[in-house]
């Protein structure tokens, strides 16, 4: 059992760390977004999918480990959490203070991440809606407005000022 409350802890602590660093890019990134700088925003974007990925192969390696320690306990491992296996080492002071103490690292870290992400994805959302909003001023200055022509039926032609639908007539 000790060795497997070994394994997890060292889990733990490797997925933190990369909790950290994902934690580092993340803040690395904001102010990428509102200098606009696509291409480092790119490479960010970059290294954070090699991090998540990493995150992801610790995260089922931390899983089977739970699964083991559920096993040994004779635990229902769809219900054995992190919190209950700190309460469960009362009796080991050490490797309950060793896990309480990552524990707490990394779920403070993660809400970290998702604060900062958050912030990063309401600034670009400010982003995308201020393009769009350049966008439709550049179109609306595109369409004139209309003229007050009227054709001999007593119906607006439809003319737009600065715009002629008549073509030129090399005959004339």
């Amino acid at each position: 059992m000790a060795s497997l409350m070994e394994n997890l802890i060292d889990v733990l602590e490797k997925e933190n760390a990369e909790y950290e660093n994902l934690l580092a890019l993340s803040m690395q990134k904001t102010p990428v977004i509102v200098s606009e700088d696509l291409e480092k925003l790119a490479q960010i974007t970059d290294e954070e999918q090699l991090i998540v990925s990493r995150i992801n192969r610790l995260d089922v390696i931390r899983n089977e480990a739970v699964k083991d320690i559920a096993n040994v306990l004779n635990k229902d491992v769809t219900k054995l959490k992190i919190v209950d296996l700190i309460k469960m080492l009362g009796s080991r002071p050490e490797e309950q203070q060793k896990l309480a103490a990552v524990f707490d690292k990394l779920q403070t870290n993660v809400k970290h991440v998702a604060r900062i992400n958050e912030q990063n994805r309401e600034l670009i959302q400010s982003a995308l809606d201020m393009v769009k909003f350049n966008m439709n001023v550049l179109q609306s200055m595109k369409a004139a407005p209309e003229t007050a022509n009227y054709n001999k039926g007593a119906y607006n032609t439809g003319d737009m000022i600065g715009m002629s639908h008549k073509s030129f007539d090399a005959k004339q």
